[in-house]
């Protein structure tokens, strides 16, 4: 049995560069000697701010005190061009997933249009300008199950795909693996819009669901790990002062680093969707063949990037037996009646789990068995708490873009001039590409300058109560449409004798607000989900803990697949005034009850904890290995 008594404070108590990087991954020229007066300039911090690196790794200078830390404004890192090699990744990734996906409901939902070309397009001129595009006329049912079980694959299939991410292949591989898969996916797609397959609608199916089931699985190994290496690319790990080019004393944060990525982040997730414009009037006015060819051309800049980025990109290596750990931590926990001890709070429950717990109570320490630190079950703590957060969110999920085929329910029932019927809903992407600049260099510093930042649970109290607006307006404008269609509350199959499309009075346009509030709030929830699961997460697990993050998606897709057959004419209002109300009042729930996840994380992706290098069982063996390297010194001379 092997015991150890002060492994726990022996890693702990280490001492750590400015940026938090293992000192063996710093460059000399990264180190300059402060000394007198003049300060050298080290890492470069934020667009306005210089962050000094220092030879001596406990200058004052560069070490906030407490005091600095209450006084001194916070600010981001720039972003090293690796980081904006990872967005650009992702830009290429989303414009291809939603490039490809825009479409879909169409071509699932409509039939192939009358006097069309026979690949999806409308009729020329005044014959086709109300119509939509269509192929296998399936039905809105159909379409919405179709379309949610895509969705619902994206974003459940990531939590596997962070597993690998964390244990076995390391984030890289896992998205280069998941591009290759990608491109097969891609080729794919483009079968059931040729010409010669469309017109056979059963085959043209059959093509469709297992090259969208393929594409899923591509997103699924990427999306959780893209993320989490964009973030491992921070210059900065631990809060460092730095000083503006005003002179300004500032305060180099790495969770405000974060925080400034994942908006320029999601705000490329959003410009790659936008290109979902350019598919939406192929489909309209060519077919759908180029609908889906388009997108899997510029998804080849992928490879490319990644090609680009190999060697000069920070990769946290994987760590096999992360998830055996979590599991053995919960068993030490649940032990001896702790689900009781699970519902009383407090930290009592998680402090039993901890190795300095288990060593004073029972006099020995087996690190064969216990073989974590501290640290990882306060890490596990705060990940179960943040996860409490993402079970929330698939409220705004439902807010933002309705229940179901809502949204395409409505758009088929007003005027279109011309105008294809999804045209619309890029208003969310254009709303979230508009706002995210806003909010990351005009609303969030202005608040940090007057002393009031807005903290993670006052974002997400933002975000859904701009999702409730959005609700309000979607439920008035289909009570509008309602009130104004030849067919009254069977507004969305309106047609006359010869199968022409009857719509509304109401403009297509009405649906801009509808997609404009919930947008700008995805900006503050989803952006603030992302935050936590990377800055909550244990430092060798948070592939897994961002996959559940995006879980939301998931489960947002699982109920509007259990409700296709309700959420339809005659009933498309109250299921917007429902999802108004309730969120609107959850919007409270997030200050209310999750307050403490405000606090402020300092110290949560440690390069070395991420390489397993703060393990008891890795300290002993480096103190092990030192201690034979200076006895064979000694025995040489």
């Amino acid at each position: 049995m092997t015991t150890h008594s002060t492994v726990v404070t022996d890693f702990e108590s280490a001492a750590l560069a400015p940026t938090g990087l293992p000192t063996h991954e710093l460059e000399a020229s990264s180190l300059p000697i402060v000394g007198g007066e003049k300060k050298t300039e080290g890492v470069r911090g934020a667009s306005d701010a210089e962050v000094v690196a220092a030879g001596d790794l406990i200058d004052s200078d560069l070490t906030p005190t407490e005091q600095d830390l209450l006084t001194l404004r916070r600010v981001p890192a720039a972003m090293p061009w690796m980081a904006v090699a990872m967005c650009l990744i992702e830009f290429a990734e989303r414009a291809s997933y939603y490039g490809s996906s825009g479409p879909f409901n169409n071509f699932i939902n409509n039939p192939l249009p009358a006097g069309g070309s026979g690949t999806g397009a409308v009729a020329p001129g005044d014959a086709g300008l109300n119509e939509s595009a269509g192929a296998l006329g399936l039905g809105s049912v159909d379409a919405s199950a179709l379309t949610n079980l895509f969705t619902f694959l994206a974003y459940v299939i990531p939590i596997y795909g962070g597993i690998v991410a964390d244990t076995k292949w390391g984030r890289f591989k896992t998205i280069c693996v998941g591009t290759a898969v990608g491109a097969i996916a891609h080729v794919l797609l483009v079968i059931p819009a040729i010409p010669s397959v469309i017109n056979n609608p059963n085959g043209s199916l059959g093509a469709f669901i297992v090259s969208i089931v393929i594409l899923a699985f591509a997103a699924g190994f990427i999306k959780p790990s893209l993320g989490p290496l964009l973030c491992d690319q921070s210059p900065i790990k631990v809060p460092t002062i730095g000083y503006t080019k005003k002179g300004e004393r500032v305060i180099y944060d790495p969770q405000v680093t974060v925080e400034r990525w994942l908006l320029v982040f999601y705000a490329c997730i959003n410009i790659g969707a936008f290109f979902a414009v350019a598919t939406e009037y192929a489909e309209r006015f060519v077919g759908f063949w180029l609908a889906f060819l388009l997108p899997g051309i510029l998804y080849m800049l992928m490879p490319i990037v990644l090609i680009v980025a190999y060697k000069r990109i920070y990769k946290a290596p994987p760590q096999g037996s992360v998830l055996l750990e979590t599991m053995k931590v919960f068993r030490v926990l649940l032990a001896n009646g702790g689900w009781k001890r699970m519902w009383r709070g407090g930290n009592d429950f998680w402090d039993r789990a901890k190795p300095s717990y288990i060593q004073e109570y029972t006099g020995e320490l087996n690190l064969d068995k216990i073989f974590w630190d501290d640290k990882f079950v306060d890490e596990i703590k705060q990940s179960i708490h943040a996860c409490a957060v993402f079970a929330i969110i698939p409220i705004f999920t439902l807010a933002d873009g309705g229940i179901g085929n809502q949204m395409n329910d409505m758009s088929v029932a007003m005027i279109l001039d011309g105008a294809p019927n999804d045209l619309i809903s890029n208003f969310n992407p254009l709303a979230i590409i508009v706002f995210s600049p806003i909010l990351s260099y005009g609303l969030y510093p202005f608040m940090s300058r007057i002393g009031h930042p807005l903290s993670p649970m006052w974002r997400m109290t933002i975000g859904f109560i701009l999702g409730s607006i959005g609700c309000i307006i979607a439920a008035v404008v289909q009570w509008r449409i309602y009130a104004t269609s030849p067919c009254g509350y069977y507004a969305t199959t309106c047609t006359d004798a010869d199968g022409n499309s009857l719509v509304s009075a109401v403009a297509l346009w009405w649906q801009i607000p509808i997609y404009f509030f919930p947008a700008v709030g995805e900006l503050f929830v989803n952006v603030t989900s992302y935050e936590l699961a990377y800055t909550r997460s244990p430092a060798r697990m948070k592939g897994l803990v961002y996959a559940l993050a995006l879980f939301n998606s998931a489960i947002g897709a699982a109920i509007s697949l259990a409700l296709a057959d309700v959420i339809q004419d005659p009933n498309l209002i109250w299921p917007w005034v429902a999802l108004a109300v309730v969120s609107f009042v959850t919007a409270f729930v997030f200050p209310t009850f999750f307050r403490h996840l405000d606090d402020p994380m300092t110290d949560f992706a440690n390069a070395e904890r991420q390489a397993g290098l703060q393990q008891p069982k890795a300290i002993l063996e480096s103190q092990h290995a030192a201690q034979t390297a200076s006895e064979n010194v000694e025995a040489k001379y």
